[in-house]
């Protein structure tokens, strides 16, 4: 009888361990840190500077001197242009008929802002 209710106990404490040590609460000095979203105050930058410097060619995303080279994302993905670096490094060092942008003309600043409204109005 002594054996059991030993046996019982052992089990209850290790029970009691176990649950004790679980919380709904985040661990303390351990949060993760929030999901990456676009910056909403450079995409909105980015699109005062795309109405500026680039619309004209590329209405509503389009492109009005080679209809191949959109700026929509399914056009932009099988381009393998997935990222702000990769419509920068284009506005720098153009294909096709696109004008060149120089850092003289858009600082790298404006040029990312104008490459992250880019990805985000035109998925």
């Amino acid at each position: 009888m002594f054996r059991i209710t030993m046996q019982t106990c052992a089990v209850v404490l290790v029970a009691v361990s176990l649950l004790g040590g679980c919380s709904n609460e985040p661990p303390q000095g351990r949060e993760r840190p929030p999901v990456a979203a676009p910056r909403q105050q450079q995409v909105q930058r980015g699109e005062e500077l795309f109405k500026q410097y680039c619309a004209v060619c590329h209405p509503d995303g389009g492109n009005v001197s080679d209809p191949e080279h959109t700026l929509r994302g399914r056009a932009l993905r099988s381009h393998h242009i997935t990222k702000p670096q990769d419509i920068v490094r284009i506005m720098r060092t153009p294909i096709s008929r696109m004008i060149r942008f120089d850092a003289a003309t858009l600082s790298d600043e404006d040029a990312g802002a104008i490459a992250e409204y880019v990805l985000h109005a035109f998925r």
